[in-house]
């Protein structure tokens, strides 16, 4: 990264807090056209590495979610298999509540499990995910809370848990239930977690067909044949929700992450989707410009055993800004003086981050490496030098 300077202010500067979280820059917004308006009845695109906003529409309207349950209930599974307490190979027994036969089931996405035919986890795993079966997850639900409801409860506290507050489960599959609500913001947050969370199991949802019982299905993310960047996540449909597609890509070394409820058809909630994510990857980038434990500056030090400090970020610096071929520039502010001892992680400045003459943003400069305080008599040294550079100032 090019364009690094570096000044020094006395400490009566105060870091303004959440200056570090990432946001588009307000003074390169005019090269970006507006964002597309599609036919849904919510969306939102985020980028998945700093979360943010590139397109919203009615992103916390609480609607129903169809299918796009599954997201969480396939997350469940993939955090009970990391924690240990279910095993991919473990065998499920099919009951007749999770029979394919259950006319409660009748006319929706089915895997075809049924009752005394051996099912694993890991078969199950592939039937919501691929096969968006609602056979499966009330299967997988019984085996890991005993029974669909305790499950259900289980969804609620992980919404919960991870902040949804515009997401109520009342089953495990998406079947229409007027209290079963969840909103496009929320979606999208699940959606994050299951990558960053579980890639191992997110590699599933790239998987564009399972067959199970001599039955092939094909994944309904049509996305994923269409567009190598695709690899997730899912579909959802009922004559109440309307057509549903939660999806993310990859370019680039950028992913974006993309939610439509409410859409009129398959071809449409595809199109809606494809536009979003082709606004956002040609509009916008991800940029890492500081890396965490990388030395930006050393710090002059007094009353400490060594006379300077490894300054920089304990935190990878990512922000997400309209595309340009500017560099983003670094101005680092000292806050002397640095009197030891100091610890890591202090925070003694901050960094300041352009591009093109316009702020971007603000992070905290923190000390890298600890500095023990020196002995009486260098200690009582340092305090003579700077109070008569105090004196002469």
């Amino acid at each position: 990264m090019r364009g690094m300077r570096e000044r020094r202010r006395s400490p009566v500067w105060c870091l303004l807090a959440g200056l570090a979280f990432p946001f588009i820059a307000a003074a390169n917004a005019a090269l970006v056209p507006p964002a597309p308006t599609i036919n849904a009845d919510s969306y939102l695109l985020i980028d998945f590495d700093t979360g943010a906003v590139l397109v919203e529409h009615n992103a916390d309207l609480q609607l129903p979610p169809a299918s796009l349950t599954k997201l969480m209930t396939a997350y469940i599974l993939a955090e009970e298999v990391a924690l240990g307490r279910l095993a991919l190979d473990d065998v499920v027994r099919v009951s007749r509540n999770a029979w394919s036969q259950n006319p409660v089931f009748q006319g929706s996405s089915l895997m075809w499990i049924e009752p005394g035919k051996p099912v694993t986890v890991a078969e199950l795993e592939r039937g919501i995910v691929v096969s968006s079966g609602n056979d499966a997850t009330v299967a997988i639900a019984e085996h890991i809370a005993g029974s669909e409801a305790a499950f259900v409860d289980l969804m609620n506290q992980y919404a919960e848990k991870m902040g949804l507050t515009g997401t109520h489960f009342e089953n495990s599959h998406g079947l229409p239930h007027p209290d079963h609500l969840a909103t496009a913001r929320d979606l999208a947050r699940t959606a994050v977690a299951a990558i960053r969370d579980h890639p191992e199991r997110y590699a599933v949802y790239k998987e564009q067909s399972y067959t199970y019982n001599d039955i092939t299905q094909y994944n309904r993310n049509h996305l994923l044949r269409e567009d190598d960047s695709v690899d997730g996540l899912k579909t959802g449909y009922t004559s109440v929700a309307g057509y549903g597609l939660v999806a993310s890509a990859k370019r680039d070394g950028m992913r974006l992450v993309s939610v439509v409820m409410g859409s009129s058809s398959t071809s449409s909630r595809k199109a809606e989707t494809r536009s979003l994510l082709n606004y956002g990857f040609r509009f916008f980038e991800t940029l890492r410009p500081l890396d965490a434990g990388s030395a930006l500056s050393d710090g002059r030090v007094w009353k400490g055993q060594t006379q300077q400090a490894s300054l920089g970020v304990l935190q990878d610096v990512v922000l997400t800004l309209p595309r340009s071929t500017a560099d983003v520039t670094t101005e680092i502010v000292i806050d002397d003086p640095l009197i030891a001892p100091l610890a890591v992680g202090d925070i003694v400045g901050r960094v300041q981050l352009s591009r093109a003459g316009e702020p971007v943003t603000e992070v905290p400069l923190q000390v890298l490496e600890a500095v023990e305080p020196a002995g009486f008599l260098a200690r009582l040294w340092d305090s003579i030098v700077l109070w008569f550079q105090q004196l002469l100032a």
